[in-house]
């Protein structure tokens, strides 16, 4: 009997031991988040730069150093154009900004609203006296301008530390190909370690393609945009186009975001003109293209580019997105795909004997 007691009293402490470990653990990784999303960041432009990598190392002869850096290099170059396309706009939107006569905005705006009104057959609104009745306006609070400020500033320089953070580590990825590969096999039991090679490598391969993936659609996007909106004369085509192209890295509600953008800085653009012959015709005609893009990304792009790359039929991918995002919001939409990927190669290897995980993982 006392024996008994003594195992039970033994399972009661391992149980509370190991969930006071549980909950230590995840204690430590809310405090280290930031660095964990710095590896995360990092480990996916290692897999995107890894067949620069593999390209400069058998083609070019360049050794692991000199590889890794020029991988680095294509990409900061890449984000460095994407800033130089938008500071200019920024710049000359700022000198707008201050040789505006506030009279004639509010003159405009009110103008804009009557000539829509009138289109659309519904009682006219002034927006300016709405504004000025609407809660936010009437409770704002003029301190929190400066707040805003420092937030921004801090937030800069978060910024910029996380910036040196995934160079420093996305430069060691890409240099040492195996130490993901060795990090990854601490957690394999002995015995294991083939299995869990077999699937790193699985879901590096994958991963790489549906990352790869993602940039060819926004790259699709873009092209399609910058013609729609350069056919029209949109002021600042380019930096519309890529921005809207950017945002369906969201799945489902990017586009949507994207096109009220679009639609925005469309009006924007020609904020003086005429609202019936000159603003209407234009939104009108530029929804018609982004709903014909949006088209083409969805069942030509998506389907040919997300199936083949991480093999998964696009009815599957459709639920998997929404559930995610049902559950996590629009992080969890941004990171479904791959992180299901990565789950059904872990089903395929490890639990092959179920039917549902057999008939999930049949194209992998």
């Amino acid at each position: 009997m006392e024996d008994k007691s003594k195992i039970i009293a033994y399972g009661i402490l391992r149980a509370l031991g190991i969930l006071g470990g549980i909950i230590l653990i995840l204690w430590f990784l809310y405090k280290v988040q930031a660095v964990i999303m710095f590896i995360a960041i990092a480990a996916v432009v290692s897999l995107i730069g890894r067949p620069i990598v593999t390209f400069l190392k058998t083609r070019l002869k360049f050794g692991d150093v000199g590889a890794a850096i020029t991988t680095l290099l294509i990409v900061m170059g890449i984000i460095v154009g994407i800033i130089a396309i938008f500071v200019p706009i920024l710049i000359d939107q700022s000198e707008h900004i201050s040789k505006i006569n506030f009279e004639e905005v509010q003159h405009n705006i009110n103008r804009l609203n009557v000539e829509f009104s009138r289109s659309l057959g519904v009682d006219q609104v002034t927006l300016i006296e709405g504004l000025k009745q609407s809660d936010f306006i009437k409770n704002f609070d003029i301190s929190v301008i400066p707040t805003f400020i420092n937030s921004i500033l801090g937030n800069f320089s978060s910024l910029v530390v996380g910036l040196l953070s995934v160079t420093f580590i996305s430069f060691f990825l890409l240099k040492d190909s195996r130490l993901l590969l060795d990090s990854f096999l601490v957690f394999a039991n002995k015995g294991e370690e083939n299995k869990f090679k077999h699937v790193f490598h699985k879901t590096k391969h994958l991963l790489s393609r549906y990352f790869i993936g993602i940039l060819l659609q926004l790259l699709i996007l873009f092209v399609i945009y910058s013609i729609l909106l350069f056919s029209f004369q949109i002021p600042n085509a380019f930096a519309i186009a890529l921005f809207c192209a950017m945002l369906n890295v969201v799945p489902y509600i990017g586009p949507v975001i994207g096109c009220g953008v679009m639609m925005l800085l469309v009006i924007s653009g020609y904020f003086t003109a005429d609202f019936e012959t000159v603003i209407l015709p234009k939104m009108i005609y530029i929804f018609i293209g982004y709903c014909i893009a949006q088209l083409i990304d969805n069942f030509i792009n998506q389907p040919l580019i997300f199936g083949n790359s991480v093999k998964s039929h696009p009815l599957e991918i459709f639920l998997v997105i929404i559930i995610a995002g049902l559950l996590f919001g629009i992080l969890g939409m941004v990171i479904a795909i791959p992180t299901y990927t990565a789950i059904k190669v872990v089903a395929q290897e490890f639990l092959s004997e179920y039917k549902i995980v057999q008939k999930l993982t049949k194209n992998l």
